[in-house]
């Protein structure tokens, strides 16, 4: 097993060693929070493409694991700014030979699509995230949200993370995108957001929103 991975590894180096190193960015197109029963919810809609050598590894039954970072803040002239909300989303996406199906994992939740493609166009859509309790207090005040997304380089398998080291194609992220909030009453009859998932179409409410 072990020697098969370096095999892998090896051809990775191989087949894009002559290209020159580029970074890939995500770039967030929209994000928005939105109160429910539960809590506070973020949308979220990002946009990226695998670069070949992204493509390969995943087919070659790399699991790749993708992060959405949030943050909320409440901005305080007199003080330190004070850390409302801190949460983390961790998506697994993987390809089975047996199966050929790629496959995306959030905590219990498992997708599988036909096609990386599909897979991706799921991967880049947040829907119902929720981050912020409605245990936790807020008050009337203008929030500053942050959110982005990358490519967890630190779960690669050891000899990839070793690779990704001097490669800058293994590098796929966002930088921290920020925009101002203020805390609405939840609607009547709002419905119960449920498990973060990316299969529901936007919703425009009333909100903060980053374009």
């Amino acid at each position: 097993m072990h020697s098969l991975l370096f095999k892998l590894v090896m051809a990775f180096g191989l087949a894009f060693g002559a290209q020159a190193a580029t970074a890939n960015e995500i770039d967030l197109l929209e994000a928005r929070l939105e109160p429910t029963e539960e809590g506070v919810v973020l949308n979220a809609d990002f946009a990226f493409d695998f670069n070949a050598r992204l493509e390969q590894a995943v087919t070659n039954g790399v699991p790749l694991y993708f992060v959405v970072e949030f943050e909320l803040t409440q901005p305080r002239w007199y003080w330190f700014d004070e850390k409302t909300a801190t949460r983390r989303l961790q998506t697994r996406l993987s390809y089975h030979a047996l199966s050929r199906h790629f496959r995306l994992s959030t905590g219990l939740l498992q997708q599988n699509y036909s096609s990386l493609g599909e897979a991706l166009a799921v991967l880049r859509r947040v829907r119902n995230w929720v981050v912020l309790d409605k245990s936790v207090p807020l008050g009337d005040a203008t929030y500053q949200a942050a959110v982005r997304m990358r490519l967890d380089l630190n779960l690669l398998p050891k000899p990839f993370q070793v690779n990704a080291l001097t490669s800058r194609e293994w590098h796929l992220e966002s930088e921290w995108r920020r925009f101002n909030w203020r805390p609405t009453p939840v609607p009547p009859n709002a419905p119960v957001g449920p498990s973060p998932t990316t299969a529901m179409p936007p919703e425009r409410r009333e909100a903060g929103e980053a374009r």
